[in-house]
């Protein structure tokens, strides 16, 4: 394997393993390998596909072919010829053998997958930190596709694309019946290509055709990095690229210039990526010499252990990690050492549990095989991964099985379980109402805060925003100048509950009610993003998240792990 620990990849976890990204291993195999390997998925995947006419037709063939049998190597070869030859129509042969390697890695584990071009392009694209394209934040709110934010700088926002604008065709096609995912990949594309969109714009008669030459953007795998009250810093990191480490370090450099003297570290929905920046971001937690994990597989040269390389970092610093289902792998090494080592506390919901390690293989310029080649194991010992026998308890329930589970202790004889995931030693659920949660899909909060901003409102019209042109004089009598922050109090609660009906917008005035302290969180958030941006828009939800305030409650304990 070697000395350089970039060879290893732990790989992201999710509801559907062959729809997520997966991070580039620097790990080269023989082409020979790659040439068997491609063999047997390809063979295994077309019994699969057409077993039942395999059967038929061979029934037939008589003793004659049973030395075929014989070689395990080439009885399905035999078949893909059999099917090539005799199926009722051609048979695309790239497409044959991609699906013949998804069939062969899905009887293996959730874990091990087949990366397509376009998959192989989003993963290296995530892994790098960047890739090429417009440069904007979409979401899909029912059949629109909106504009969340321009990137500042990007060829979107110079060309004036405007948060809350509709990309209503992208290239000539409606945006209407497809998917986030699917306008994502039509809009990025090679290094200076164009790409045509449709802008539709509330208060312009006519569309906006705009024709914009893609470039480098910047994807950020650590976006938000703010204090909250009595020096409690917060970093969120949002995936694990190769990036991670250096962006890390950079915020909690600035955060320590303004005065931090504990973090919560969130990791929550945080699904992992690759393993070298999880090292990292431990090891500035951890002295010098302290495990932070472990690799063991059958095979012997998979066979490490990680260790904390530095000192003189954080190691004082008291800290907090919060997790929750979407916390996965990377997540789940980082979470592990900090717990193990009685370093800190763990704060939320059980982790997702994958605790196996993933290599890519290279079998083509453009196409990779993410391959199961061993399992890690926290500090204490334990491996977290959860029983996979059952696929669908596994990809829907997102809990340990009923079940006695690996017991290990960290260094201060804490107990803790192995074979379930990483379990907080507080667990605060997150819980969202279905009321928010449809207000938010039909774009409520995000088109209100637009509108609102814009005094296109009611309430509204008493504001005055940074943004307005004052000129230096006194604010109007019976106007309301807005401070540093936004609330939304009975006022702002009344104006919006105004503005969906008025909208038509779903609308029930018990749930309305019931809801009311999860709205105004989330009109708090939108309207902080639309008047100063999207970090402080993030920081508005996070200080009212019960999560969070639990973690900032609990600090004073996580600090006694110092001592």
């Amino acid at each position: 394997m070697g000395g350089n620990r970039r060879d290893w990849f732990p790989l992201r976890a999710g509801a559907d393993p062959n729809a997520g990204s997966a991070p580039r291993s620097s790990l080269l195999y023989r082409p020979r390998l790659v040439e068997s390997f491609l063999c047997n998925a390809m063979k295994k995947k077309l019994f699969l596909v057409a077993g039942l006419l395999l059967a038929a037709v061979f029934s037939r063939l008589g003793a004659r072919n049973d030395q075929i049998w014989d070689d395990s190597l080439d009885k399905l070869a035999a078949m893909a010829t059999l099917v090539e030859q005799n199926y009722f129509q051609p048979v695309e042969a790239d497409k044959m053998m991609q699906e013949s390697i998804k069939g062969m890695l899905q009887m293996l584990d959730p874990h091990s997958y087949f990366l397509d071009p376009d998959g192989f392009s989003r993963m290296f694209e995530e892994q790098k930190g960047k890739y090429y394209g417009i440069g904007t934040q979409i979401q899909k709110q029912e059949d629109r596709l909106v504009v969340i934010a321009p990137i500042e700088g990007g060829p979107s926002w110079r060309l004036g694309v405007q948060s809350g604008d509709i990309i209503s065709h992208i290239n000539g096609e409606s945006t209407k019946p497809i998917s986030s995912q699917d306008a994502v990949d039509k809009l990025r594309g090679p290094k200076g290509t164009k790409v045509n969109i449709t802008i539709a714009r509330e208060g312009l008669e006519k569309s906006l055709e705009l024709t914009i030459v893609r470039e480098e953007i910047p994807l950020y795998s650590v976006p938000y990095a703010f204090l909250l009250d009595e020096g409690v810093g917060y970093i969120f990191i949002r995936n694990f690229a190769e990036t991670t480490g250096d962006e890390f370090k950079e915020k909690m450099e600035t955060l320590t210039k303004q005065g931090m003297k504990s973090l919560i570290l969130d990791l929550r929905g945080d699904p992992g990526g690759a393993l070298v920046p999880a090292i990292e971001v431990s090891d500035q937690f951890l002295p010098k010499g302290d495990l932070i994990v472990s690799v063991k597989g059958r095979n012997p040269i998979y066979g490490r252990e990680y260790r904390a390389q530095a000192n003189n970092e954080y190691e004082k610093l008291p800290v907090i990690v919060l997790i929750n289902q979407g916390s996965a792998s990377a997540s789940e090494i980082v979470a592990g050492a900090i717990m193990d080592h009685d370093r800190g506390l763990v704060i939320g919901e059980d982790s997702w549990g994958k605790g196996l390690v993933q290599t890519m293989f290279p079998v083509a310029s453009n196409m990779a095989v993410a391959l199961t080649i061993a399992k890690y194991y926290t500090p204490s010992g334990r491996c977290i991964q959860r029983d996979y026998s059952r696929l669908d308890d596994y990809l829907l329930d997102k809990v340990a099985a009923d079940k006695p589970r690996e017991v290990k202790f960290t260094s201060k004889g804490r107990k803790v379980l192995g074979e379930g995931g990483i379990k907080p030693d507080y667990e605060v659920k997150f819980s969202i109402k279905p009321y928010t949660v449809d207000l938010r899909i039909q774009g409520a909060f995000f088109s209100y805060a637009r509108k609102f901003v814009a005094h296109q409102t009611p309430l509204s019209q008493r504001f005055v925003f940074p943004q307005d042109a004052q000129g230096g004089g006194a604010v109007a009598a019976g106007k309301i100048q807005l401070g540093k922050t936004f609330v939304a109090d009975a006022a702002v609660l009344a104006d919006f509950r105004d503005y969906v009906q008025a909208n038509k917008l779903a609308y029930d005035a018990k749930a309305y009610k019931e809801a009311e302290v999860e709205i105004r969180h989330e009109l708090e958030r939108e309207v902080s993003t639309a008047v100063w941006g999207l970090e402080p828009g993030w920081r508005a939800y996070e200080i009212s998240d019960n999560v969070i305030l639990k973690a900032i409650q609990a600090m004073p304990e996580s600090a006694k792990f110092l001592n």
